[in-house]
């Protein structure tokens, strides 16, 4: 019976391996392929937003830089292997220095990582690098050795890194970040650093970009930058062999293109369009350290850190969401209101906002108010706080199906949120 069912899963394998064989878009190479381009797409579409919003969210204090990364990241997709594909590029409000890539093109680089940077050939090389990634099908064929090794189940149930939200997140919506925190294999590396060379290089920026980039990756990694090391370094591990890779690439491409690198390294351009970035930078260092006070219960030192960064910079939704979480959790539920309210008129785009905002209205009972925003947080990253307590106003109201629904999500997370959800299923379904 055990050859029999053996013999059944190696024909099932086999059958899989004859029906999927395909030529890697990028690199030219016989590879199994069991997602196809449009699953891929699907895959990035369906993932990316939640991906970001897991991360930190979007950028939107400074529009004209993330167009312009935006740009760059374009003109160096049009060189890939897959200029295709639908590309996107977003730039995330965290200080961690990262950058990543989901299948079918979907591209996300840190406010920290861009300031870690000193030229435009520099950006080029970190996109181009991810742009192979995704071009080069990394992420998809993650998926594909999970579906082989877990009988058609590819990667689930698995917690994002990111910040404290891994415990909160419902649902499929931590995928991506799964797939994005998973460390690259040696072979991936070096194959993205090569083909994103000769991309950026193609898009006319001096390859020598690529080479001070890695020389820096290491330097970094060597003085064991704890941001670093948990941020980019977790999943794309520099090495001296990726440097010495690079100056290889690099030597390759000057000797067969020699000056036809029109926008060289692009040192003034990327200071002029980073400027304010810098300008910035101690005001989101306030505003990390008032994270910090706040997760450790100091919410008077997290308030006092939020209003030095409002200061220097109002425009930062953040900086005003922190001020207001700061004022619920010192009983100043007005002002705390007036800060959650400023903070969506700049960014009414980022489930966090939404979901400070629904409890505290929970909490004054604004029921419809509380409602409205924390459906709004769950419909940008689905979320145990919000669903437990829009299944405690639901059964406020008396509709015990809406109740149930609500608790069962909220019931998937291993949290306090996710555990008092199970407890209420037992009391309402029991």
């Amino acid at each position: 019976m055990c050859r029999g069912v053996i013999t059944a899963i190696t024909a099932v394998l086999v059958t899989l391996v004859l029906a999927g064989c395909g030529v890697n878009p990028v690199t030219g190479e016989r590879e199994l392929r069991l997602i196809s381009q449009s699953e891929e797409i699907a895959i990035g579409e369906e993932h990316y937003g939640p991906t970001q919003q897991s991360l930190g969210g979007p950028y939107n204090a400074d529009p004209e830089l993330v167009e312009y990364v935006r740009r760059i990241g374009h003109r160096v997709a049009e060189q890939s292997g897959r200029p295709g594909l639908p590309y996107e590029f977003a730039v995330l409000n965290d200080s961690i220095p990262n950058a990543w890539a989901l299948p079918g093109g979907k591209i996300a680089i840190n406010r920290g990582l861009l300031l870690a940077m000193e030229n435009e050939a520099e950006l080029a090389a970190v996109l181009g690098h991810e742009i192979t990634h995704s071009a080069a099908r990394h992420g998809a064929q993650r998926i594909e050795r999970g579906v082989v090794l877990q009988a058609g189940v590819a990667v689930a149930g698995l917690a994002t890194r990111d910040h404290e939200l891994h415990a909160l997140i419902v649902g499929g919506a931590g995928l991506g970040a799964v797939l994005i925190s998973q460390k690259y294999s040696r072979n991936a590396e070096l194959e993205a650093d090569y083909h994103g060379t000769r991309s950026m290089a193609a898009a006319g920026y001096d390859p020598a970009g690529a080479v001070t980039l890695q020389e820096k990756f290491v330097q970094l990694a060597d003085a064991g930058d704890r941001g670093w090391l948990d941020g980019l370094f977790a999943s794309h591990p520099p090495s001296d062999e990726r440097v010495e890779a690079n100056r290889r690439t690099a030597r390759e491409l000057r000797d067969k293109h020699s000056d036809e690198f029109p926008h060289g390294l692009g040192v003034e351009r990327y200071a002029s369009h980073t400027r304010r970035l810098h300008e910035t930078q101690d005001a989101y260092a306030a505003y990390d350290e008032g994270r910090r006070a706040l997760a450790d219960g100091d919410a008077a030192r997290a308030l006092v850190l939020a209003d030095r960064a409002v200061l220097a910079h109002e425009g930062e939704a953040a900086f005003h969401a922190l001020r207001g979480a700061a004022l619920v959790r010192l009983d100043r539920d007005d002002e705390a209101a007036g800060a959650l309210d400023r903070a969506l008129s700049l960014n009414d785009g980022y489930f966090a906002i939404h979901l400070e905002r629904g409890l505290l209205a929970e909490q004054r009972g604004e029921w419809r108010l509380a409602r409205s925003h924390l459906e709004r947080s769950n419909q940008l990253l689905p979320n145990a706080p919000a669903h437990f307590t829009l299944g405690a106003l639901a059964e406020r109201r008396g509709d015990g199906d809406a109740a149930s629904r609500h608790y069962r999500a909220a019931a998937q997370s291993d949290s306090g949120y996710g555990r008092r959800a199970r407890e209420a299923l037992v009391r309402l379904e029991g």
